[in-house]
This record gives structure tokens, C-alpha cells and sequence, in this order.
């Protein structure tokens, strides 16, 4: 989430007039985030979430998101709704850029997770990844692994300073890449499950947004993103990999779907490319993204602290004790 596209009274007036069902009095820019703009919509008595698609989400798989985020609410699932125009439609033109408008999720983020809070984000993923199994949708993950070479090329390593990071990277993505692993249970995954996407109300989770980078793939690629962004624990200036959490992360998702062994043993990989997916996106918006964008860049080198970590891993048990 972020603010790139501005928009103005008159574009509200205009929205209006595409959702006749509600009436929006008011709208502010939401600035975290870095993939699309997004803004805080309100009617007399309710809330909702406008997103304008950026450059990196492609127009023609947006009907994907929709449909899911819509098919997983029918299963329970709490996650934003698509508001349908009043053509029937979930989307709408809005400066030259496609947007939808989503149901508002009640609840906030935690600026940090405890070991029960991973419990309980394994089993709401696993309940996710049952539902999707029914769904037949089909999107080819974009920020899979072989997505990450033409995105490591295009890395402005601006000075000879950087030419050990290149170097560095280039042999871990040969390694990852040698031994990916092969026939894995898959589905469509969330595949961005940051802590800013996990709503708490209670200190109970209340749902899960932004499912924009949802996909087919290995589940437990998912379990795998999900320990780089939940179960580190950043003590100034390190992050050390807390084993309880992912622990109670994958307790949790057991206690819904079981993990096999061949998946297990899959583990460290799929943590090496989900760590290294991240290092480059973050590296690549690091010098890549308008001055003139109203967003704030996230740190590259905390995943660069944590691809070395898994580097120093290997079985499935280090991650556990």
C-alpha cells in the first residue's frame, strides 16, 4: 500500500456515480506499503480500502484477485470483499489505472507476533490452503523463482563497492535454482503474508489482506515466506531467527493440514529463495522508485541478514531446535 496516484473531489464524484449503492463522503491516502495506491474510503457509517493498480500488477490477471478474495470470503475466510459496480463489475477505470474498492477489515497489524500469534497465523494459512484447493483459479506466480534472474539483472549496482553483493547473490540463486525442489503439494498461496497483512482484534486474528501477489505454488514456499517475515526477531542491528516461532508457526498449520516428509526436506531452499525474492525486491525499489512517491522504502539488508542465516541451515530440524 501506498500513494503514488492522487486522486481529488472530482474522482470521488466520480466513483459515485460507479457504486450508485453507496454514497462516499470522504477519502485519505494509506501510505505503507509499496506495491499500489491506496486509500481509506468512507461512507456515513462504514469503511472501505480503494486500490489503484500500479505497474508491477498486470491488468490482465486482476480479475484473479478478485474472484479469489471474493470465493474465499463465501469459504469463510475472512479477507476484503470486492464491491461490485453497478455494471456488475469489480473493477473501474480511475486515471488511466484500473481500481477496486474492498470491503474495510476491522482489526489492526502488530508491530510484533508471539509464539501463540504464530499458532494461530499456521492454522488460518493452512484453512486457507484447503479452501483454495477447491477454487479453480489459476494464476503462474510472478515472484516465483524463475522470476528472480530477470529481476536480479535489473539491479543498478551503482558503484565497484557493490560487485561482492552481485557476486554474492548471482552464486545463491545458481544454488537455489540447482536444487529446487520437484512435485510439491501446491495451490494458490497468499504468497505476501507480512505482518502488516494479519489483522488482530482481541489479540485474536481477525483476517488477512492484500492478496495481490496470490498465486500457484508450493504451500510451502508459503510456510516459507512466512518465516522470514513472522519468526525473525531483530536484535539492534541483527535478526536472529526465533525457533519457537516457527515452531508454534508450523504446529499450528499441522493441526489443520499435515506436512510430509519430501515438504520438510524442502524447507531450507524454499527459505533461502523466499529470502533472496525479497532482498531483490527491496533492492530493486531501493533504486528504482520516484523521489516523487509519497511511500517509505523498506531496508534491503534485513533480508540480506537473513538469506545468510539460512545459508548457515540446512535440515529441516534446524529450524525447530
Amino acid at each position: 500500500m501506498a500513494v503514488y496516484t492522487k486522486i481529488n473531489k472530482k474522482n470521488l464524484s466520480y466513483i459515485n456515480r460507479k457504486f450508485k449503492s453507496k454514497k462516499f463522503i470522504s477519502f485519505k491516502g494509506i501510505k505503507q506499503g509499496i506495491e499500489n495506491t491506496n486509500y481509506l474510503l468512507k461512507t456515513k457509517n462504514e469503511k472501505f480500502i480503494l486500490t489503484i493498480f500500479e505497474k508491477r500488477v498486470s491488468k490482465k490477471e486482476l480479475p484473479f484477485f478478485m474472484k479469489l478474495m471474493d470465493q474465499l470470503n463465501n469459504s469463510k475466510i475472512n479477507c476484503p470483499n470486492p464491491l461490485r459496480n453497478n455494471e456488475g463489475n469489480y473493477l473501474i477505470k480511475l486515471k488511466n489505472k484500473s481500481a477496486c474498492i474492498v470491503s474495510f477489515l476491522k482489526g489492526k497489524d502488530k508491530k510484533i507476533l508471539n509464539s501463540k500469534n504464530c499458532y494461530d497465523v499456521g492454522k488460518i494459512i493452512a484453512e486457507m490452503h484447503s479452501s483454495t484447493k477447491k477454487i479453480k483459479l489459476y494464476r503462474k506466480n510472478s515472484m516465483g523463482i524463475k522470476n528472480l534472474r530477470p529481476l536480479l539483472n535489473k539491479i543498478k549496482f551503482k558503484s565497484k563497492k557493490f560487485t561482492n553483493l552481485e557476486k554474492f547473490l548471482k552464486i545463491n540463486f545458481t544454488d537455489i535454482k540447482n536444487n529446487w525442489p520437484k512435485k510439491l503439494p501446491s495451490g494458490i498461496i497468499h504468497g505476501d503474508l507480512f505482518i502488516d497483512n494479519i489483522f488482530f482484534k482481541k489479540n485474536k486474528i481477525s483476517g488477512i489482506i492484500d492478496f495481490y501477489f496470490a498465486a500457484n505454488d508450493y504451500f510451502m514456499y508459503e510456510i516459507a515466506i512466512c518465516i522470514n517475515a513472522l519468526c525473525f526477531d531483530k536484535k539492534n542491528p541483527q535478526f536472529k531467527l526465533n525457533k519457537k516461532k516457527v515452531k508454534n508457526l508450523i504446529k499450528g498449520y499441522e493441526s489443520k493440514r499435515k506436512i510430509s516428509l519430501k515438504e520438510k526436506k524442502s524447507l531450507n531452499i524454499l527459505c533461502r529463495a523466499a529470502a533472496m525474492r525479497y532482498f531483490l525486491t527491496r533492492l530493486y525499489d531501493y533504486t528504482n522508485t520516484p523521489k516523487t512517491a509519497l511511500i517509505k522504502i523498506k531496508d534491503p539488508r534485513e533480508y540480506y541478514q537473513k538469506l545468510i542465516v539460512h545459508n548457515n541451515l540446512k535440515k529441516y530440524k534446524d529450524y525447530l531446535v
